[in-house]
């Protein structure tokens, strides 16, 4: 093990080939996992941004040892990657017409797979490891416990739209015979031209268990024209 470490700290043409195969390949598996899921950045993006940054580090440290009697700072392009990854991240979030927003995590998986291929590109192999792991933890186990976390909290948002001011006093109405506490609602006109009242509301539940019933009593209420966990 210490013989494979010492490799990749070398600096030499072996060297920074496998540095960039291995960051290649870290970064289309955890591409692996945005696109079973149908992501906007998938195996592609996170192969090519995990390589892209191994490449910065690789060719900074070219410099250094080209030049060493200079004042290169062999940090500085690693800075420029992790700041300029955020354009691809903007990529991948997106608000859509009913406030919700999409995209967060494949950002973050883009950002840290930057991370990981800097770190490809130093050599630093035995942080690569565990941050290739602790990602797809992220992914696989943490994904899955977040939205049974949501399933069963008291917390609930919801963007709703209504047709009049009146269906709105009746769903507030309907909240408070609930006992349904209310943090905040946002409501205003929507503007695709349908004269519909759109409100984004935050609210606690009496019980965890009164979440799907709550749902169901609103899909069934005539005075909410559609509704949607956001």
């Amino acid at each position: 093990m210490t013989a494979i470490i010492t490799f990749f700290h070398l600096w030499s043409i072996p060297s920074v080939i496998a540095r960039l195969i291995i960051a290649t390949l870290a970064g289309t598996i955890i591409g692996l996992d945005r696109e079973a899921k149908n992501k906007e950045a998938g195996v592609k993006t996170h192969a090519l941004v995990c390589m892209g940054a191994a490449l910065a580090i690789i060719v900074n440290e070219f410099a250094f040892y080209q030049f060493p009697g200079s004042n290169i700072d062999i940090t500085r392009m690693g800075a420029q990657v992790i700041s300029g990854i955020g354009f691809l991240g903007v990529g991948t979030i997106i608000v859509t017409m009913r406030s919700r927003v999409v995209g967060l995590t494949t950002a973050a998986g883009l950002w840290a797979s930057a991370g990981v291929g800097l770190a490809v590109g130093f050599g630093f192999i035995e942080c690569v490891i565990p941050a290739f792991i602790l990602i797809l933890f992220v992914y696989r186990v943490l994904g899955p416990l977040d939205k049974k976390f949501r399933r069963n909290s008291r917390s609930l948002n919801l963007y709703i739209e209504f047709k009049t001011n009146e269906d709105v006093r009746y769903f507030l109405r309907f909240l408070k015979e609930l006992h349904v506490k209310l943090y905040d609602f946002d409501f205003s006109k929507d503007q695709s031209g349908q004269q519909l009242i759109v409100a984004v509301v935050s609210m606690q539940l009496p019980r965890r268990s009164q979440k799907i019933r709550f749902k169901s009593q609103l899909r069934d209420n005539p005075h909410i024209l559609y509704f949607e966990e956001v």
